[in-house]
């Protein structure tokens, strides 16, 4: 019986091509397994890759199979058009998987839990957007791909788009803003005003910059809730990056007492305090006042820290020894209003008449 005029033969012969493939397929991803022993992003690709490669040889096989050893029959192009959509989503699915596997070396390059991670952040912050963007052109390429195997499908496609008028103009402008998302994310990545683990002021809000995508950006607050804004935010309103140079960061601590504060004394006590505070980073300190009036004076305490968040906690810790030793060595130091009252001077025509 002749293979191309038989059709449970035509089909066992293209599963069997298609095993055998697939089989190739995993022999491969364990010979790339074993060779990323001592190199980890060929462990890693062997070990995600190995379905989608096993997925794209069988369906390459198959095609092969189907084109040599059939005959033209009415079963033949549909099949043939399902195995090449099934070759576009496996190559996809491959591609994808290696952009991730990229990523993910890349990253562990740039690590973030250091002392001065500027560069590590903003290197991080690229090779993410950059997987995005790339992820996003293979799902296109893909799609367009699987359209081209289809027949008459961009026949199809070109009448829709020529029928589309007044529906391609409101489809436009409702898509200007998502656009308008995508390239503030790109010029976010690319202009280093933000990066992955900044710590920012957004709408009278502290927090840490946790994902940038090409849309939106997340927000970790300090009581960890997520403020989710659009990238165009970023791009178009002000806002207060604390890490923009370098991860260190210097504060203020603000109070108020009466005139009679010993301020050299207060002065001495403080700097003894917080050079001896584990969070200083040893680069700032200074206490001075600031204002004088009415009845209190105005100090400020400046001080620095590696990191927003332990910033925070120094000047908490400030602010509380700095309360603590007023109360206990200078309670009159404490803020106090003061009322005089002026002795009463009697006029003299009221002397007169009394």
């Amino acid at each position: 019986m002749n293979i191309s005029t038989s059709v449970w033969l035509t089909v066992g012969a293209t599963v069997l091509a298609a095993v055998l493939a697939a089989g190739v397929g995993e022999l491969v991803a364990l010979g790339v397994r074993r060779l990323g022993r001592t190199h980890e992003i060929l462990a890693t690709l062997a070990q995600r890759g190995r379905r989608p490669l096993a997925g794209l040889l069988g369906t390459l096989a198959a095609t092969v199979s189907l084109h040599v050893g059939t005959a033209p029959a009415d079963w033949r192009e549909p099949t043939l058009t399902v195995l090449g959509v099934l070759a576009v989503a496996f190559g996809a699915g491959l591609a994808v998987v290696a952009a991730n596997v990229v990523q993910d070396v890349l990253l562990l390059r740039y690590r973030i839990d250091v002392a001065d991670n500027r560069r590590q952040r903003q290197r991080r912050t690229q090779v993410q957007l950059l997987k995005r963007v790339v992820v996003a052109l293979i799902v296109v390429v893909a799609v367009a791909a699987v359209l081209l195997t289809i027949p008459g499908a961009r026949g199809v496609g070109a009448s829709v788009l020529a029928s589309a008028g007044l529906l391609s103009v409101v489809a436009g402008l409702a898509a200007q803003t998502s656009l308008a998302n995508v390239f503030a994310g790109l010029q976010i990545a690319f202009t280093d005003g933000i990066r992955v683990d900044d710590v920012v002021v957004v709408e009278q809000e502290w927090g840490h910059i946790e994902d940038i995508t090409l849309t939106y950006v997340v927000v970790r607050l300090w009581d960890q809730r997520r403020l989710i804004l659009p990238s165009t935010y970023f791009t178009t309103t002000p806002f207060a990056n604390w890490t923009r140079n370098s991860s260190d960061i210097t504060g203020s601590v603000d109070f108020e007492t009466d005139w009679t504060t010993p301020v050299d004394e207060l002065r001495s006590h403080a700097e003894g305090f917080v050079r001896e505070h584990p969070l200083w980073n040893g680069q700032t300190f200074a206490l001075q006042v600031t204002d004088a009036r009415n009845s209190v004076l105005s100090f400020r305490v400046l001080v620095s820290a590696n990191s927003g968040g332990e910033l925070f906690d120094l000047r908490c810790a400030v602010r509380e020894e700095l309360v603590r030793v007023l109360r206990r060595d200078h309670p009159g130091a404490l803020p106090k209003v003061r009322l005089e009252s002026a002795p009463v001077v009697s006029l003299p025509h009221q002397s007169a008449r009394a």
